[in-house]
């Protein structure tokens, strides 16, 4: 019989892969068919994804509250649910305005079935030894546009898009939301490593942690950076000069990239803090930005860059566990993750307008430069990690 952290770990992973798959990743593929047959315009078709992540980051932190108190099991296979009914929506939609309400419960799906919802859960059922099934999860994650860009393509070929959207949403009702509900761990204990509080005075919110605001500010930038290059990575590398078969193929090095960090990281079983990891990815992305701004060869660049997103999605999930414990862990992911999807909202619309009023010639500087805040805030941390005590728990 296989352990229970595998199955728990492995049922997860199915569910990230047909969650990211059918969600974040599902217009990529089907946006060209759509279009064709409703005759919508691209920005109110992307219009859907934007609104979906807004509705995500709102929910995400009444999610994380919820399976604080509860575990989830029942709130992910809720999750599951929701995007079986946005894909049935989208499916069925004959009119923008049901397009759109679709992406709302889309966007409440992601928010109960994504990264922060499966972080939030494993938090839950192993608080402090947590960071392994984490890192492994992402693993599983990592693999979800090399599931489903094909299998969408297929699907399409086969049923057409919205048979497609349909299929996606039997895969939700029969397969995803049954994985949580029996793979996950009934009821609720107490979290594995919490600190009991013995006088029964409140914690300190965690609010008042510096940490807590560095943290949240590398999210929210690291997110930015990353929506607003998957979606205007052709347009920015095809001014540059680039073809479109070139510049597709730099984009295809950025997956294996983040599947070989994730991989590096699971190997070492996290032997090292995570304020490590976090180091490396903003190394890495700095590298990676300003290697393409200084003129390194662009595949070098786009490898740098990959790596550090794939450190980073391990990052966001093991860090927060590092720097407050288990005890407010899902809460605290659940917070953290209103800026991120927020972000990874908006930066796709601003910055797409901002190459309509400027070009894209200054893209990749200004993603650069951002760049170096994460790794400011990752060397503020680092520095803080290093001057503690050993022995102190902050």
């Amino acid at each position: 019989m296989i352990s229970e952290r595998l199955r728990v770990v492995s049922a997860l992973g199915v569910v990230q892969i047909f969650s990211w798959g059918t969600s974040y990743y599902l217009l990529a593929v089907i946006s060209t068919p759509l279009r064709a047959e409703t005759g919508w315009s691209v920005s109110l078709v992307t219009a859907g994804i934007s609104l979906a992540l807004l509705t995500s980051a709102l929910a995400a932190v009444f999610v994380g509250r919820m399976i604080q108190a509860s575990g989830g099991r029942r709130v992910m296979a809720g999750g599951m649910g929701l995007l079986a009914l946005g894909l049935t929506m989208i499916a069925t939609a004959h009119h923008p305005a049901v397009y759109l309400g679709a992406w709302l419960f889309m966007g409440l799906g992601m928010g109960a079935g994504l990264y922060e919802a499966g972080f939030a859960t494993l938090g839950r059922i192993y608080g402090s030894e947590a960071r392994g099934p984490i890192s492994a999860l992402t693993l599983w994650g990592g693999f979800a546009s090399t599931v489903c860009w094909p299998l969408s393509a297929v699907l399409i070929d086969w049923v057409g898009w919205r048979g497609a959207c349909l299929s996606y949403a039997a895969i939700h009702l029969f397969v995803t939301a049954p994985l949580c509900l029996f793979a996950l761990p009934r009821g609720v204990k107490p979290i594995p490593g919490a600190t009991p509080v013995a006088d029964g005075t409140p914690p300190v919110s965690v609010l008042q942690d510096p940490r807590f605001w560095l943290f949240g500010i590398a999210m929210m930038v690291t997110a930015s950076i990353g929506a607003f290059w998957s979606t205007h990575l052709i347009t920015i590398l095809s001014a540059q000069g680039m073809s479109l078969a070139a510049a597709v193929a730099l984009g295809a090095v950025i997956g294996p990239a983040q599947v070989a960090a994730r991989v590096g990281e699971v190997l070492g079983r996290g032997r090292n803090h995570p304020i490590w990891t976090m180091l490396t990815y903003a190394i890495c992305a700095v590298v990676g930005m300003g290697g393409l701004w200084l003129g390194i060869p662009a595949m070098l660049a786009f490898i740098a860059y990959g790596m550090g997103n794939g450190l980073w999605s391990i990052t966001r999930g093991a860090m927060p566990l590092a720097m407050f414990g288990p005890d407010r862990y899902a809460r605290i992911v659940g917070m953290l993750a209103l800026p991120t999807f927020s972000a990874s909202a908006l930066a796709p619309l601003v910055g797409g307008a901002l190459i309509d009023r400027f070009g894209a010639a200054g893209a990749v500087p200004v993603s650069a430069l951002l760049a170096l805040i994460p790794l400011a805030a990752a060397l503020i941390l680092v520095r803080g990690h290093v001057r503690q005590r050993p022995g102190v728990v902050r």
